[in-house]
């Protein structure tokens, strides 16, 4: 089965979404999304969106904790794009339809953006967080999810996951990147889609690690697939692990959002000793990578499972009312955080590095895009400041299709290029699927164990030399046997894997969320980005 359309949009969260939304007017859209259309890391976002409202607050002020947080990393021209360009996004939102919190001292005649309330998180020196209650990324989702859906000549294909891009120098073309080959996971048959442009906005890949924040979607696939091609990939070495994630065999993916600490909530010992002064001046408030590192090592130091956070200073109806989200989830698990320690450890959240961009979105393969989680587009530098994600997703839509309904794309009378349908070979099904829980669970742990918030010289060996056996398990598995969405997952994740491990095995210093125990120490000299291509080791490239 083969489809034509002018864009086609590999992920349904709030970057993919806001471009569809946008591009509707210019030409027609699919959207593909994996399972259903709301499930992304975008729903899950607990803490908001930031942005310069406030009168006391400056677009330098935020400009400057980004670059702080991202380690001299950033690219400053991106973070200044996305930050001017902020407020006009929340008000997109709001025409929308999205649900903000208003603070309680609003005036009547306040303007929209102005009637706001906004939260403090870490790294940040204001208050810039717009949110709705503890679960903005949900109400973003809905808004976003429901305009599309009303525009008529957007085709959402659930439960549809892509296998691989088409590029068109495959088949003796040009270097073009023309669709996807899709698989249908209803009816297990892989579909054509040919486009005149395609937009990767398939978020994280957090499932690369044994604890993740991050839903059963997020395997990198956008990543994989833009490697796989060709395309240039950027600074994978910097995977932001969420210091705040409840310590429960049944909640492994549940996080507590920064905004507790921004109210007040402190990090403790298992003693009950607060220790993260002893680690940053800005105690509790410090960036999360600094965060992350500093459970690790208390931790390790103590040899217990987790730390403690604590924010029962605070009263039950406030928390109930700022953060119900987390308040009923813990309370679900047996924690009434209003007089209860939250038992907490980290874990995998958020893909700083992705397939390289320019300023509009257009990666390194004409006809290829990506937004969002999966795209380089130099915002995060080595660290994301916290609210700074969501934020991404919404500029970079916009500005993607605004830059394509310029290009006059959708527009052309040509026809659309000739590809080949999906090849099924000698391909079977198979009777070994334990192959892929096999690997996938090996793959996880490795990356956990190896590759994790502190690494070494030895640990990045052992994981290259095991993933590389790994993929080749894989590779003839792929080829043998048809294909399901759990072997393509587990294609992908080993991909991940494999770049992660050599942009950090190429980065000899420590910045940011990448520290190495064999060069503890920042290097000025190489504040460059990582960069690794097929068939081209990783480097550092300046900018």
């Amino acid at each position: 089965m083969q489809r034509t359309t002018d864009f086609l949009v590999i992920g349904s969260g709030v970057a993919g979404l806001s471009f569809a939304l946008e591009a509707s007017e210019h030409g027609s859209v699919i959207v593909v999304s994996k399972r259903d259309a709301e499930e992304s890391n975008t729903k899950w976002a607990q803490g908001g969106i930031a942005a310069v409202l406030d009168a006391t607050d400056t677009f330098e002020a935020h400009v400057e904790d980004t670059l702080i947080a991202g380690v001299a990393l950033n690219h400053r021209e991106t973070v200044k794009i996305c930050v001017e360009e902020g407020p006009e996004r929340i008000r997109m939102l709001l025409e929308l339809g999205a649900k903000f919190d208003t603070a309680k001292t609003a005036k009547p005649e306040d303007s929209a953006l102005g009637k706001l309330d906004l939260h403090l998180e870490g790294g940040h020196s204001a208050r810039r967080i717009v949110h709705a209650a503890d679960m903005t990324g949900r109400e973003v989702e809905r808004a976003l999810l429901e305009a599309v859906r009303a525009r008529p000549n957007v085709l959402l294909l659930e439960e549809h996951m892509a296998v691989d891009l088409v590029t068109l120098a495959k088949f003796g073309g040009p270097e073009l990147c023309a669709g996807a080959y899709i698989f249908n996971a209803t009816t297990g048959v892989v579909e054509t889609i040919v486009a005149r442009a395609t937009i990767l906005a398939s978020g994280g890949a957090g499932k690369v690690y044994l604890y993740t924040t991050n839903p059963d979607v997020a395997t990198g696939d956008g990543v994989a697939m833009a490697y796989r091609a060709g395309a240039e990939i950027a600074n994978m070495e910097f995977y932001q692990f969420h210091p705040t994630c409840l310590y429960h065999p049944e909640a492994r993916t549940f996080l507590l959002t920064e905004a507790l600490r921004g109210e007040g909530a402190r990090l403790l010992r298992f003693d009950g000793t607060p220790f993260m002064k002893d680690h940053d001046p800005r105690g509790d408030l410090a960036p999360r990578d600094i965060v992350a590192r500093a459970i690790d090592y208390e931790m390790k130091k103590s040899g217990s499972d987790h730390v403690w956070l604590d924010i029962s200073h605070r009263d039950e109806p406030f928390l109930r009312e700022h953060f119900p989200g987390v308040f009923g989830q813990c309370e679900k698990f047996g924690f009434n955080i209003a007089k209860q320690w939250i038992p907490v450890v980290p874990a995998a959240h958020f893909m700083c590095g992705g397939v390289a961009t320019d300023l509009e979105g257009r990666t390194t393969i004409p006809g290829l895009w990506a937004l969002g989680e999966a795209a380089h587009t130099g915002l995060h530098g080595a660290n994301r400041l916290a609210s700074n994600s969501l934020l991404e997703g919404l500029v970079f839509g916009h500005r993607a299709a605004l830059a394509l309904a310029a290009s006059g794309l959708a527009k052309t009378t040509d026809p659309f290029p000739e590809v080949p349908e999906w090849d099924v070979g000698k391909a079977i099904t198979s009777d070994e699927a334990v192959v892929i829980s096999q690997n996938w669970d090996e793959l996880r742990r490795l990356m956990w164990n190896y590759v994790g918030i502190v690494r070494s010289t030895k640990r990045l060996r052992r994981a290259a030399r095991r993933i590389a056996l790994l993929q080749e398990e894989i590779q003839e598995y792929y080829w043998n046997y048809v294909v399901t969405r759990d072997l393509l997952e587990l294609r992908n994740i080993a991909t991940i894997a494999q770049l992660i491990v050599e942009c950090a095995s190429a980065r000899h210093e420590s910045r940011g969320l990448h520290y190495t125990l064999d060069y503890p120490l920042l290097d000025e000299k190489l504040a460059r980005d990582t960069v690794v291509k097929r068939g081209v080791p990783a480097y550092l490239r300046g900018r």
